[in-house]
């Protein structure tokens, strides 16, 4: 069941339980939309889900992805595939190990212009995206490349 109070009544409504052994949790939002969480073998669990910080630099890739899409759809660009691959190093020897350095890489293909493809993850990155600003804000610093039918854009 889910709870709802005045204080939530202006946010997504999420809710986590626990499905698996210990550390196996499905999320589940309020439009039925479900997630596995979990943790490695080697630390307890059964390894058969994301785990949380896993989520973040899913959700960074996931909102920067929405964000390009949307620019280049109103610049006409034909986007034929789109990938985004995301490394992290988290910071050693702390609790909360905060990620301290992500390294994302945009993959367009298509009739897009690498100027435009270029500009659109620019303004993601640095003014639309709240997990990118959030990340930042922790201290993490994101690096960024894009590559446009298999040539990396440098700016000019």
């Amino acid at each position: 069941m889910y709870l709802r109070t005045q204080i939530y009544s202006t946010m997504p409504l999420m809710q986590l339980h626990r499905t698996q052994n210990d550390y196996g949790f499905t999320a589940t939002d309020s439009g039925g939309n479900h997630l596995s969480i979990d943790i490695p073998a080697e630390q307890g669990g059964d390894g058969k889900g994301f785990r949380p910080m896993q989520l973040l630099l899913a959700g960074l890739g996931g909102c920067s992805a929405v964000d390009v899409v949307s620019i280049l759809k109103k610049q006409k660009q034909q986007i034929k595939d789109f990938s985004i691959g995301i490394e992290g190093e988290r910071e050693k020897g702390k609790e909360p190990s905060l990620w301290k350095e992500v390294e994302i890489g945009f993959h367009l293909s298509g009739e897009v212009d690498p100027a435009k493809a270029f500009r659109a993850v620019e303004l993601s990155m640095n003014k639309y995206c709240s997990v990118a600003a959030t990340l930042n804000r922790a201290g993490a610093i994101i690096k960024w490349k894009v590559v446009v039918n298999g040539v990396e854009v440098n700016p000019a």
